[in-house]
């Protein structure tokens, strides 16, 4: 169903989460819980993946992430802020202990000159860790492909975030290194 990376990024994440005994959670607008289901599509998914938030209209933003109605309307839908209230909603909302969002304009319509087709905003979150935002602009690529190359960003995102949890574990002393 997926294409071989997303898969590989997919189990990846499972491992990993597993490892750190944490849940993970998506508030996914433009893909329409693609994330979700490139990581529930592995085996032992449910050991890790709490729940999925498809969250397209204002108002489901705002009643299931609790996005505040007066930023979307401030800065719109596809913004930095929304994708990071988004992120810190599914954390909130969840018992993840981490998350990922996604917003943007996959097309054929809904650009403008400051916002174009193609734009996409992601967010990852973490209890008591920052918010982390990354823009990317895919272009008019296609619905399908600017909604394909957001899934690959998300993952990537999520993968990052487990590595730097890894990262920061102290790893135990072997006795071979004992003075």
């Amino acid at each position: 169903m997926f294409p071989d990376d997303v898969v590989a990024a997919a189990q990846q994440i499972l491992e990993r989460a597993r490892a750190a005994g944490l849940m993970i959670a998506t508030a996914e607008s433009c893909t329409g819980g693609l994330v979700a289901a490139a990581l529930t599509d592995r085996p032992g998914s449910s050991e890790i993946f709490d729940r999925g938030f498809t969250v397209y209209s204002y108002e489901a933003k705002t009643e299931l992430l609790g996005v505040d109605r007066d930023l979307i309307v401030q800065t719109g839908a596809v913004s930095e802020g929304v994708v990071r209230a988004m992120a810190e909603g599914a954390l909130a909302n969840s018992h993840a202990g981490l998350s990922v969002a996604i917003t943007g304009i996959a097309g054929p319509g809904g650009g403008i000159p400051q916002k174009p087709v193609g734009l996409v905003h992601f967010a990852t979150a973490m209890p008591g860790g920052k918010t982390v935002h990354r823009m990317e602009q895919f272009g008019d690529l296609g619905r399908g492909q600017v909604r394909e190359a957001s899934v690959r960003v998300a993952l990537q995102m999520l993968l990052e975030r487990l590595e730097e949890l890894s990262a920061a574990r102290p790893r135990p002393v072997l006795m071979s290194e004992r003075p």
